[in-house]
């Protein structure tokens, strides 16, 4: 218990030194679950969606999720009132396959719609964006009660990435940073009976594209909890609750610092899971409790996920 919580502690105390300004775990009966969280397509950082696991019934799977987010940003600098609304949305396809005993490889290909609406009319982009690929391996598990699973992974720059996007306050509406980013992960995950709780953090490393733009690095961590609510035989309901935190460096142009482009948010979320057999279904809300995006231009409203897989 004392080595998992160490282990724990040394990988945040190197995030939160690294120059800043979602879970793949494993549940015995009655939970089985996997979790990592990687959004990035949050106002400050890059333009890819969100992309990792959700809390999943089934270890192992492929499938396809929806995912949507809201902002707010100041659209005329010479108005104090944040009156642009910008929609994210990301569809994609994902899954999680054993490699070996203690490996799996976690892979998804998103699709983006997004969508901002100016004084002069809507904005909308849509395509292919950047595929994440990573690693994920089993450090500690401690028969039924405790697990620690650590992950590396690529950011693949298949989403296209547009100067023209940069103008605006939230230079994040992209379809894909241009960049090849990297991604280091660490979750931990207690149960007891019909409960659950997951610590998950993840760092990636963005670098520079070939337009010399370079979004801010990204840590997000979180906090879930987990209560199986019914569940006979095939079928398993639970409902979940827990926070949710982002910090995201400054982004740099040339080498040179951007202004207003560093930030944090910090939100609640809750949902529920279902699964049948080999067949899960679940979604999420999360609303803010804090937001400091972009310098105070940006302001992050609410977001909305749902997922269907099956299990292999």
């Amino acid at each position: 218990m004392k080595k998992i919580f160490l282990i724990i502690s040394l990988v945040i105390c190197f995030l939160s030194q690294a120059r800043i300004p979602g879970d793949s775990l494993y549940f015995p009966k009655p939970f089985k679950a996997a979790v990592f969280e990687d959004c990035d397509a949050c106002g400050c950082a890059a333009g890819n969606g969100s992309s990792g696991f959700e809390s999943l019934l089934n270890p192992q799977f492929i499938g396809v999720k929806y995912f949507a987010q809201h902002y707010k940003a100041k659209e005329n600098l010479f108005v104090h009132d944040l009156t642009q609304d910008q929609y994210f949305n990301t569809l994609q396809l994902w899954g999680k396959i054993p490699v070996a005993e203690k490996l799996s490889v976690y892979a998804n290909v998103p699709f983006h719609f997004h969508t901002k609406k100016t004084l002069q009319g809507d904005i909308s982009i849509h395509g292919i964006g950047d595929a994440n690929v990573m690693g994920i391996y089993q450090l500690i598990n401690s028969g039924s009660s405790h697990q620690l699973n650590g992950g590396l992974g690529v950011k693949i720059p298949l989403g296209k990435f547009n100067e023209k996007g940069l103008s605006g306050v939230n230079p994040s509406f992209q379809l894909g940073t241009g960049s090849w980013d990297y991604q280091m992960m660490l979750n931990y995950k207690f149960q007891k009976g019909r409960a659950a709780f997951l610590l998950n953090t993840d760092y990636t490393v963005k670098t520079e594209n070939r337009k010399h733009y370079r979004f801010g690095n990204q840590w997000n961590y979180s906090a879930t909890g987990f209560y199986q609510i019914s569940g006979n035989g095939d079928i398993i309901f639970s409902g979940k609750a827990g926070m949710q935190g982002e910090v995201y460096d400054r982004n740099r142009q040339f080498g040179e610092i951007l202004p207003n482009t560093a930030g944090s948010a910090l939100y609640g979320k809750f949902g529920f899971e279902a699964a049948y057999k080999r067949i899960s279904l679940g979604n999420e809300i999360m609303l803010p409790v804090y937001s400091d995006l972009a310098g105070g231009d940006l302001e992050a409203k609410s977001r909305f996920s749902l997922f269907m897989n099956i299990g292999i």
